[in-house]
């Protein structure tokens, strides 16, 4: 199987897990994805937020998803316990598929780290 077959897959069933899980069974798009992550990075699980927490969320998860490629590194906790991290590398400019795949490919890579998915 192609690496991109292979994760095709994985995407799927990332997005049927979440979808069932969060959505109730109507299917969370990548943004949804993406600030799932940065909520459950948080760690503030129970907790309604703003519009522009939403966004710092999504930052988060951003962060954390492309850390391990070498983009950002972890800084530290504040003291609302929201983790800072640092851009170690500047993004190469990608076209918007470009980024998708690249987004994909690190939420496989981390909801296969934390065990969500194989």
């Amino acid at each position: 199987m192609s690496r991109d077959e292979q994760l095709k897959q994985r995407w799927e069933q990332v997005v049927i897990k979440l979808s069932n899980q969060f959505a109730d069974g109507d299917t969370l798009d990548l943004d949804a994805i993406i600030y799932l992550i940065g909520v459950q990075e948080l760690g503030q699980l129970d907790r309604k937020f703003k519009k522009d927490h939403k966004l710092d969320l999504m930052h988060i998860a951003i962060c954390r998803l492309l850390e391990p490629y070498g983009y950002y590194e972890f800084d530290f906790f504040d003291d609302e316990g929201w983790p800072h991290y640092t851009t170690k590398e500047q993004l190469p400019p990608l076209k918007a598929g470009e980024q998708s795949v690249l987004m994909k490919e690190a939420i496989v890579s981390y909801f296969m780290e934390t065990k969500y998915i194989d």
